[in-house]
């Protein structure tokens, strides 16, 4: 086969425009599955729900998301800093790759192409999602009046965990040193948790427990670690790679067998998870 004078330009072109229309991926994204290791669930666990800040951007590839959460298989699972078209993926290779079928909700409060790709008049959608065993109804999403330096928001799914059904929470609230902003956001958020008498709350609150903006929340609810308390605050497991804790699962109407922080080379937050007590 003969090429032109003009087809080393006409081939850049073409990867120019694949680039564009596909936007930022993560290496190694693919349909090869990681080995899970010998303690891994061998089927989605009834009970147990988990929350994890995905990392936006990183250089993470949905493969290897997928094969950490198919390790301990929550019943449900939040998902913050997340792209859409990634949360796709993931649920893709939890069933193709681990038989883990899985319903997806999304919260998302943006649409940026530096994080989530996609063409320029038309980035990815960004925020949270939540990914369910079992189906889930009457989703609401909404973003908080003000995101602090980024747009923030909550999602709300009812679905059944431990053979309940249960209101279940997803947020991110603004990030460090916007205290005031994040104030405002929980006092949203625990008014609407506060219309329910079994609730989930899952999410990075970008706060330590003795914040005073969690005080709304603790006011509620009650964290699945049972050491942990707005004060001493130094009695709670870190959940980031700065050793803070930031992440949680608030629990009002339900009480917690057990918990893990689980740690993770693929986000700078680990994974926390909670198994429930049953019905």
């Amino acid at each position: 086969m003969v090429f032109g004078k003009g087809t080393p330009l006409l081939a850049g072109a073409v990867i120019v425009a694949c680039v564009v229309l596909v936007g930022p991926s993560a290496p190694g994204d693919d349909r090869i599955g990681r080995s899970l290791p010998a303690h891994a669930a061998k089927d989605v666990v009834p009970n147990r729900v988990m929350t994890w800040n995905l990392c936006n951007p990183c250089e993470t590839s949905n493969v290897d998301r997928a094969a950490e959460i198919a390790t301990y298989a929550p019943q449900v699972i939040g998902l913050q800093e997340a792209c859409a078209r990634d949360v796709e993926r993931i649920r893709d290779h939890l069933q193709s790759l681990y038989g883990l079928v899985y319903h997806v909700e999304y919260g998302s409060v943006l649409r940026n192409w530096g994080r989530c790709g996609g063409v320029p008049w038309s980035p990815g959608a960004y925020g949270q999602a939540v990914l369910s065993a079992a189906p889930m109804t009457d989703r609401v999403n909404v973003e908080y009046p003000d995101g602090g330096s980024e747009d923030r928001g909550y999602m709300a799914v009812t679905t059944v965990v431990g053979g309940r059904s249960v209101r279940v929470f997803n947020t991110h609230l603004a990030e460090r040193r916007q205290e005031a902003v994040r104030a405002e956001q929980t006092g949203v958020l625990a008014a609407e948790v506060a219309r329910h008498d079994r609730a989930i709350v899952l999410g990075d609150f970008n706060a330590v427990p003795d914040a005073p903006e969690l005080t709304p929340m603790w006011a509620l609810a009650a964290d699945v670690d049972p050491q942990c308390h707005p004060a001493p605050a130094d009695t709670c497991e870190t959940t980031t790679d700065w050793r803070s804790k930031f992440d949680y699962v608030f629990l009002r109407g339900i009480t917690a067998l057990n918990h893990r922080v689980q740690p993770t080379s693929y986000s700078d937050h680990d994974m926390l998870r909670t198994d429930l007590a049953g019905t």
